[in-house]
């Protein structure tokens, strides 16, 4: 089967922020740090260690930054996005648009979001 085939039969991220909330908790899953959801999971363009590669190479050439990726995973621990109308995420929330335009572009690229 082509990679081109698997993931045509995958299912799509609607936008990087269920993509970076799936590849947490999936990593989590792997590291045996979260208790596994009840039913079929839903079949993913790309695998964890795809994502985790793609957040590395971004990082590595200098379009995500160590405050975004930090803001990423301080929020995406909470399971949420940080909120621009509450001042104090306020700066947070600007990271972390920037960062998902960033993932965005970069998951559209390779055919992991609708």
């Amino acid at each position: 089967m082509t990679q081109t085939l698997a993931i045509s039969m995958a299912e799509k991220f609607q936008n990087a922020e269920q993509m970076w909330f799936w590849f947490l908790y999936s990593r989590g899953m792997r590291n045996n740090n979260f208790m596994r959801m009840r039913g079929n999971p839903t079949r993913r363009p790309c695998e964890v260690l795809d994502v985790e590669t793609l957040i590395t190479k971004l990082y590595l050439c200098g379009k995500l930054t160590d405050e975004q990726l930090g803001v990423l995973k301080k929020f995406g621990d909470k399971r949420r996005a940080p909120n621009q109308h509450i001042w104090a995420e306020n700066r947070a929330a600007n990271q972390w648009t920037t960062a998902m335009s960033v993932l965005t572009d970069a998951a559209k690229q390779r055919g992991w979001i609708e």
